[in-house]
């Protein structure tokens, strides 16, 4: 991993997590990153026992946010001296915030946080724990992931700069439910979204749906699609969505 990257990694309800990531927190010693653990088992193991600057977050016990908990973890990071934040994140079904509203909320948080901050960012998932919509709708916010999910749906949303989300791949009746749901938590937290879709291989009409249910979710809102191609401009205005009541604009 390096800096800015936010991982998610998919494991069978029998692998250790520790063992799985054992080398992420091996890099961060050898590279001098403050190393921070967010679960709720505060007994670690002796491979996290012995990394340096460890720092372990119970979720249950936050005073706030887990953001706001790592934004401070960042701030003192750079006061000591350490070259960047390193996280892992074992999500289980037990922690607060574990619906899949908030919890797509949260990853969505740490995606923008990695990427204006520069941390390092693995969020674990057993896939026993979860139905396939939630595990579908997490590993859509992370640019990249290791596991053993199936492959759709095929599209993802990330950070890429103030203001600027990419959706890359490929939107269509098997994502227009995820896309969907990450949409709706994206428009209700930003004025003005926008969404550069350069990398947009093919949108069909159940993800331009999903689009428009979304930005009517919260009308006051602003959706702007920037680089989408001329066909699927046209096709946006030729299946009736191009009206004031759905707050999107399309622009080359």
């Amino acid at each position: 991993m390096e800096s800015g990257d936010h991982v998610c990694q998919f494991l069978e309800p029998a692998e250790n997590v520790v063992e799985r990531s054992r080398a992420f927190v091996a890099d961060g010693a050898l590279f001098g990153d403050k190393l921070v653990i967010v679960g709720s088992d505060r007994r670690p193991t002796p491979e996290l026992a012995d990394a340096a600057a460890r720092v372990v977050l119970d979720p249950a016990r936050l005073d706030g946010s887990l953001l706001a908990a790592v934004r401070r973890e960042a701030a003192s990071a750079g006061r000591e001296g350490f070259r960047a934040l390193r996280i892992l994140r074992h999500v289980t079904a037990d922690h607060r915030g574990s619906r899949p509203d908030t919890m797509l909320q949260s990853e969505l948080d740490l995606e923008e946080f990695a990427a204006d901050s520069g941390a390092m960012v693995l969020c674990t998932y057993r896939s026993g724990e979860w139905d396939p919509p939630t595990l579908d709708q997490v590993r859509c916010v992370h640019p990249h992931h290791v596991g053993s999910r199936p492959a759709a749906p095929e599209f993802r949303v990330f950070r890429t700069g103030e203001g600027r989300w990419t959706v890359s791949g490929v939107i269509d009746s098997e994502g227009a439910a995820a896309f969907g749901a990450v949409l709706r938590s994206m428009v209700a937290h930003s004025a003005t979204l926008r969404l550069i879709c350069h990398d947009l291989e093919f949108f069909d009409a159940a993800g331009m749906s999903a689009l428009a249910d979304a930005a009517r979710f919260l009308p006051e809102r602003r959706v702007i699609i920037e680089g989408a191609n001329e066909t699927v401009r046209l096709s946006w205005g030729l299946s009736g969505f191009a009206v004031p009541e759905v707050p999107v604009v399309m622009v080359p």
